[in-house]
């Protein structure tokens, strides 16, 4: 008679480890290269490679796992193909607090040596998640792990960017961009987290030129109303109709400024007139190039007031804030204070507030790129589980701003654009040029990185190769479902 007994209780480790070391040396999870059977594959939507497990990665990537089993004991030919994202924000702010605890920063390093310590971050602690995944019994094909930065990826992210460029789909100009002072970059809009907050609406007297009397406005920034260049009401508005075309005084400045007819407004909220600062607020912006007015920033990119805050110049934001509402009440042009909760967005990764503001950088131009995506729901080739989700996809897609892709880091894939300093001229290429094309002077790199999520709108099918036609691409692509949680 046997001696073995069954433990009292169920040891996961002991038996989970054991099976699992045996299903990934006997090869159970890898899928054939070449096939007749059909062929179903998921890309593992890559977690930053900072990052440890929580309930949604365990939650979505349980899903994944029970498609791919369920898949394979119908004879499927079944890739589930695992890696992680490089997650350059999460990934720079690590190594930057490792060095600060060493007594050094990265700027004292300099760009090359900080890239090496990244990457020898990376080598020693860049696995944590992958084994947190391995512990869960994920039955991905290991083998073919793939990182948003290897030589692979990298060159489809270049290849793509100078495509998108000569396509006219990506450029570079100034435009209004979420900033984080604390990490010192820009972000994208999908980057920034919303909250209530408890506030104030402040409601403030603009006097009129050549008359008496003023238009009042409500806002919940006031220091940006050092950059107003107009006021704006609703063009059926009866209540300010007979102001159009007449001009106001800024208060604080004494800087002359129009009184426009835009629909933007609401004139339900506040007052129904609102101030206009183009640098500062994306719809304003947006007010702004329809009335071609002038657009002035007033912060710097640490958050203090600059030089065209006049007397406010240097001071934090929030010290302006208040300032700017104590001189007003000894003006007498703030006209009353209301408690008012609002929606503020926050960067995701550090929680600081952000800053909307015009900045030169790099975007994508969203509208030509979101109507095939649109097109491809509407039809039924791509449908969502659970369906009620198609409501939120197209109220998204169909209200999409340009994607700022640059990020002001130095972890990251670096903009392939060279820029000549004699003669202006802007080269965008796969490979570094060695001299200007134009004029033979001497090139410098752009200093910004992309936004790691523009890496990652490639993984579908640059982990399978692209931009080389391999065998694994033509069978396994499009892909069969993702799973983004």
């Amino acid at each position: 008679m046997s001696t073995n007994m069954l433990e009292k209780g169920y040891e996961p480790h002991d038996v989970e480890k054991r099976w699992y070391d045996f299903w990934e040396r006997e090869g159970l999870f890898a899928a054939e290269e070449e096939s007749e059977r059909q062929a179903y594959a998921i890309v593992i939507p890559p977690p930053n490679v900072t990052g440890v497990l929580h309930m949604g990665h365990a939650l979505n990537n349980a899903l994944q796992d029970i498609l791919c089993r369920y898949r394979r004991l119908r004879g499927d030919n079944v890739l589930w193909m695992p890696g992680t994202d490089h997650a350059g924000i999460a990934t720079q702010n690590v190594v930057e607090r490792k060095l600060a605890e060493e007594g050094t920063d990265r700027h004292a390093l300099g760009r090359e040596k900080f890239i090496e310590a990244v990457w020898a971050w990376r080598e020693t602690y860049g696995s944590a998640i992958i084994n947190q995944l391995k512990r869960l019994g994920a039955s991905c094909d290991w083998p073919r792990e793939r990182f948003t930065m290897d030589d692979g990826l990298s060159r489809a992210v270049r290849k793509v960017f100078v495509q998108l460029y000569d396509e006219g789909l990506i450029y570079r100009g100034d435009y209004i961009i979420n900033w984080c002072h604390r990490c010192h970059t820009a972000l994208a809009d999908l980057e920034v987290e919303h909250e209530d907050l408890d506030g104030h609406l402040y409601h403030i007297r603009y006097p009129y030129v050549g008359q008496e009397g003023g238009i009042v406005v409500a806002t919940t920034r006031p220091e940006t109303m050092l950059g107003d260049t107009a006021v704006a009401v609703h063009p059926e508005d009866t209540r300010y109709a007979h102001l159009v075309g007449k001009t106001a005084i800024l208060p604080l400045l004494d800087r002359e400024i129009p009184i426009v007819a835009d629909e933007y407004v609401d004139m339900e909220f506040g007052t129904g007139v609102v101030k206009i600062t183009p640098g500062h607020d994306p719809n304003d912006f947006e007010v702004g190039q329809r009335h071609d007015l002038p657009v002035l920033r007033v912060l710097h990119d640490d958050g203090t007031i600059n030089e065209n805050g006049g007397p406010y110049a240097g001071m934090d934001r929030y010290e302006a804030r208040k300032a700017v509402v104590k001189d007003l009440e000894k003006l007498g042009q703030l006209e009353k204070t209301e408690d008012h909760t609002h929606n503020v967005g926050h960067c995701y990764r550090c929680h600081t507030v952000v800053e909307p503001l015009v900045s030169k950088q790099w975007f994508v131009d969203m509208a030509p790129l979101a109507k095939p995506a649109i097109d491809v729901v509407r039809s039924g080739k791509v449908h969502f589980v659970s369906e009620r989700f198609e409501k939120v996809y197209f109220n998204w897609m169909e209200n999409i701003r340009d994607w700022c892709i640059s990020r002001q880091l130095w972890w990251g894939h670096r903009i392939p654009a060279w820029y000549c300093d004699d003669c202006g001229e802007v080269i965008v290429a796969e490979g570094a040029p060695e001299t200007c094309p134009k004029c033979g002077g001497p090139v410098r790199q752009d200093e910004d990185v992309l936004d790691t999520w523009f890496s990652s709108a490639l993984w579908p099918f640059s982990t399978l190769g692209w931009p080389e036609e391999t065998e694994d691409l033509k069978y396994f692509y499009p892909t069969s479902v993702i799973c983004p949680g």
